[in-house]
């Protein structure tokens, strides 16, 4: 049965294409969304840029002909109509929401077109689409089927891990040692492994013996990680089966993307940072570490930042710089115990390991034209060839964030993504509906690309018992 929906206005902000993923539906677009798309349409941010966009496709489509009576959208047999709202309607609402706002506007165009669909005797669903909570509870309270836009949602319950377990005989996991490997084909595979899926083969016997192992798509085989167990990243190892993984894709040269999930303390960040110091200042592999982040603070501004870019710049790149002073500095204290945890800042580079400060790394890094910091705001229409790229706190960012950001990728360019999809700053955005989760899905099973999802902390025993409790 086809349905008719009513699109809010934050929905076509959200995503301009909306209009085009209804397929053989309705579209009813209420003249008060057209008016708010207008006062958006001059936002030099993102909201600007989908307000002019969604304009462009609305322009495009009345070629097709009259707007107020109707017009086909799509290939499906779809219809858009920008309709007004009537004035008896709104008189139809409870008195606390005859205001008249924008809001009450667009319940009054779903409830008459509820009505007259009543009046025709056809009866289908008519669905009220918003991303506005409060609108979706008003929409029930006066009889309305409303909705969230869930195209670009991802479930994170369902998010693909990047990882999993089989359980295989002692021959089977001798042959994943010999080249070319050992078939997946025949073997108990629970769902279709996905290129470069990390694996955890578990000796049937002998539960205790395990081997990590990676998916090969291309010759649909299981094949021992390669470059893990060999690293020499300094005072960096990993110190659990996820971080291993992780490390094992992030010193792949063929592997271009890579995005790393999980809570506070992980080790996203820093595995990042030292898988790709060691390939640019060791292995020469890509000619400088870019790092980038978005500027969204925790709490309420501080106010305006004085002094150039990189000054400007400088609060916000302090977990970075935490980070490489934490690779490259070095106290007596640590000196005889062993690599410690991977867990960002809160081990002992923290506290300034080296006796020069936690700033003077950075700057000589700079200096010697390894590292170059970059502002997201400035990253659109840039080419970024030959470097190892990491973009941290990426889960808060947009879908359209995140496509801007991996299209200026160039020839021998790695980008690395990492968040948490629980620790949310952007008012904007959700743990199911930012950019870095939409990221994961979209690229699941491509060759080029590699995932993991990082489940245990190593910071340090508190900040692990209070990600968990809290």
């Amino acid at each position: 049965m086809r349905k008719t929906f009513v699109l809010d206005t934050n929905v076509l902000l959200h995503d301009p294409a909306a209009l085009t993923r209804f397929e053989d539906n309705n579209i009813l677009i209420p003249i008060e969304v057209v008016e708010e798309i207008d006062r958006f349409k001059r936002d030099p941010a993102e909201k600007g840029r989908n307000a002019r966009q969604v304009s462009r496709l609305l322009d495009a489509l009345r070629a097709q002909g009259n707007l107020a009576d109707g017009v086909p959208n799509g290939e499906q047999g779809g219809t858009l109509k920008v309709v007004f709202c009537r004035a008896e309607t709104l008189s139809q609402l409870p008195p606390e929401l005859k205001a008249g706002n924008g809001d009450n506007n667009i319940l009054a165009v779903a409830l008459e077109e509820q009505r007259l669909q009543a009046v025709m005797g056809s009866q289908p669903p008519v669905i009220l689409v918003t991303k506005d909570t409060n609108l979706r509870i008003k929409a029930d309270a006066v009889g309305l089927n409303a909705q969230d836009y869930t195209s670009d949602r991802v479930d994170l319950g369902d998010l693909y891990p990047g990882l999993c377990e089989l359980w295989v005989s002692a021959e089977q996991m001798d042959r994943v040692k010999q080249p070319p490997g050992l078939a997946v084909e025949g073997l108990a595979v629970e769902s279709p492994l996905q290129a470069n899926e990390g694996v955890t083969l578990i000796d049937q016997a002998q539960p205790a013996h395990t081997l990590l192992a990676r998916f090969n798509a291309a010759t649909a085989t299981l094949q021992p990680l390669q470059r893990a167990p060999k690293a020499k990243l300094g005072r960096i190892q990993p110190r659990n089966r996820e971080q291993t993984f992780a490390l094992d894709l992030l010193l792949d040269p063929e592997i271009q993307l890579i995005t790393l999930v999980g809570k506070a303390g992980t080790g996203k960040t820093l595995l990042a940072l030292a898988a790709g110091l060691h390939q640019v200042a060791d292995e020469r592999l890509y000619e400088r570490l870019l790092v980038t982040r978005p500027v969204i603070s925790l709490g309420k501004e501080i106010g305006f930042l004085p002094g150039d870019l990189e000054e400007k710049m400088g609060p916000w790149m302090q977990p970075i710089i935490d980070n490489l002073d934490f690779l490259l500095g070095g106290s007596g204290e640590d000196e005889g115990r062993g690599a410690p945890r991977g867990g960002g800042s809160g081990g002992a580079g923290g506290r300034g390991g080296s006796h020069r400060g936690p700033r003077s790394n950075w700057t000589d890094l700079k200096g010697m034209g390894l590292l170059e910091v970059e502002a997201i705001s400035y990253i659109r229409g840039r080419s970024i060839p030959r470097q190892f790229m990491v973009v941290d706190e990426a889960q808060n960012l947009t879908p359209h964030e995140v496509k801007t950001i991996v299209t200026r990728v160039g020839e021998g360019t790695k980008i690395v993504l990492t968040g948490d999809p629980y620790q949310i700053d952007n008012p904007y955005v959700d743990a199911e509906s930012n950019g870095l989760t939409w990221l994961v899905e979209r690229f699941k099973g491509q060759p080029l690309a590699g995932h993991v999802t990082l489940l245990r902390g190593e910071r340090s025993e508190l900040a692990e018992l209070a990600a968990n409790l809290l």
